[in-house]
């Protein structure tokens, strides 16, 4: 039934969304949650009673939308989270009121899906024809799972095993290979398939954090004379990190030679192939047989959306495809429902926000985006080798700048206690948000540079609130 009052609340709720977005830059990035305002929401009572509309609103206005996590802010640098694309803020409102499943099926969804689909091919020049093809998901790690298993379908498949039916049981261990530096969503979609993390070797990668091919080689072939079945290598196009770039091309040629499947982990940095100054570093990128990608990352476009890219697609469909009779489609192309190509049935309408965002930047928009993001990243890296009390940890190949505070007069311990202790400290202070991570064995400050909003007056209030937040430190009142 349609509540009467719905226009009159939509409309309250198109103000209340675009006072919150225009206000976001002059705000505080990111303040710790009053407690009583968080064990508020954590014992909220379910009512007994239904409340209005325009009542809820208040409650979003007062309640939910005044504790953000940040990432909207043109200075919020932490991991990899994008503030959203206004045009697919708007998608996702008229996505809601339709709610389709796009699982399959004759309506407007599943076909934008497919065109969307290839939308993201071309913008990092992956193949988008002769069979190759793929599906929108919750987010990279899902598109992670998806790929590997149907890397590890074909590979079973190839030794004469019917892996649909049998199981893992009985095949000799399926190997695969990453680096230290490669996203964690790789050994979780490797433990989740059976393969197990023992079988996922940590191969050596040079001073960067890519993939060492002669180490590699000599991996593969040790794992071949013990009986193991090598199947994967999972190169980065952009590592978590530092924003790396593995030699894709070197990887390919390997894969070729070895009859392995490559897998690159493009959910962050596929996208900066947009960017002409840093395009070459992706060489090969369009001779991997899977690619995962986060167009809710780099893009913007509202959380969740990840997207699985295969050379083939009917890799994907052999792996997935179960369908009761009363989902059977042999009408169209013969392309059948998206569920055939994942692990969801019900699907959500994410391929409206992907085609508005995409759209409404339109390439060139994206293209400049990206390109001043990575040049912010190195304007970063060149303001952090500047400074006598900073350190530069890595070069800037996509848009993330990995630095530490370095202040005269500490040890190695003391440097790593300081600045283990210092995103939090930047955090709290409210006026930049920047991670930690460990990089070579140290303690390191992580900035990510997805929001083109950003500008260079902001990368200067970050090493402002990080000099500051480690004179606090060192110093305290």
């Amino acid at each position: 039934m349609a509540d009467p009052n719905f226009r009159t609340a939509a409309r309250a709720a198109a103000d209340l969304v675009a006072d919150y977005l225009a206000a976001v830059p002059d705000g505080p990035v990111w303040q710790p949650m009053d407690p009583a305002a968080r064990q508020a929401l954590l014992e909220a009572p379910l009512p007994e009673q239904g409340r209005e509309l325009t009542e809820l609103l208040q409650v979003i206005a007062a309640e939910v939308m005044t504790a953000p996590m940040g990432n909207g802010h043109p200075r919020f640098f932490g991991w990899v989270n994008a503030a959203p694309a206004p045009a697919g803020v708007l998608a996702t409102l008229a996505a809601a009121a339709v709610n389709p499943s796009s699982a399959g099926g004759d309506h407007a969804d599943v076909h934008l899906e497919r065109a969307v689909v290839r939308w993201i091919a071309e913008l990092v020049g992956y193949p988008a024809a002769d069979g190759a093809g793929g599906l929108l998901t919750s987010g990279a790690s899902m598109a992670t799972i998806v790929c590997l298993a149907a890397a590890r379908q074909r590979a079973a498949a190839r030794a004469g095993w019917d892996l649909r039916e049998d199981g893992l049981s009985g095949l000799p261990p399926l190997v695969g290979y990453a680096t230290g530096e490669t996203h964690s969503c790789v050994r979780k979609a490797a433990e989740l398939l059976g393969i197990g993390s023992r079988q996922l070797r940590v191969v050596p990668a040079d001073a960067q954090g890519r993939i060492d091919p002669d180490g590699l080689r000599a991996a593969i072939a040790a794992d071949r004379a013990a009986g193991r079945l090598p199947f994967l290598v999972a190169a980065s196009a952009g590592t978590v990190n530092t924003g790396a770039v593995d030699r894709l091309d070197a990887l390919a040629d390997l894969c070729e030679q070895e009859e392995l499947w490559l897998h690159v982990d493009g959910a962050y940095g596929a996208f900066g192939v947009l960017d002409p100054a840093i395009a070459h570093r992706y060489a090969g990128l369009d001779r991997a047989d899977s690619l995962a990608l986060d167009p809710h990352k780099w893009l913007g476009v509202p959380v969740d959306c990840g997207c699985a890219l295969v050379r083939d697609a009917a890799q994907l469909r052999g792996t997935f495809s179960l369908v009761p009779s009363y989902l059977r489609d042999e009408e169209g192309d013969g392309f059948g429902w998206f569920s055939e190509y994942g692990i969801e049935q019900t699907r959500p309408f994410r391929s409206l926000k992907v085609w508005a965002t995409l759209a409404h930047r339109g390439r060139a928009g994206l293209a400049a985006d990206v390109a001043h993001c990575t040049a912010l990243a190195r304007r970063l890296g060149e303001l952090v080798a500047a400074d006598p009390e900073l350190e530069l940890l890595a070069p800037v190949e996509t848009s993330i700048t990995a630095f530490r505070a370095r202040p005269a007069g500490l040890d190695e311990a003391a440097l790593d206690a300081l600045n283990r202790a210092l995103p939090l400290a930047v955090q709290k202070r409210g006026r930049a948000f920047v991670t930690g991570t460990v990089l070579a064995g140290r303690e390191a400050l992580r900035a990510c540079l997805i929001n083109a909003a950003a500008t260079e007056s902001d990368l200067a209030v970050l090493l402002a609130e990080v000099r500051a937040a480690a004179a606090d430190l060192m110093h305290p009142q």
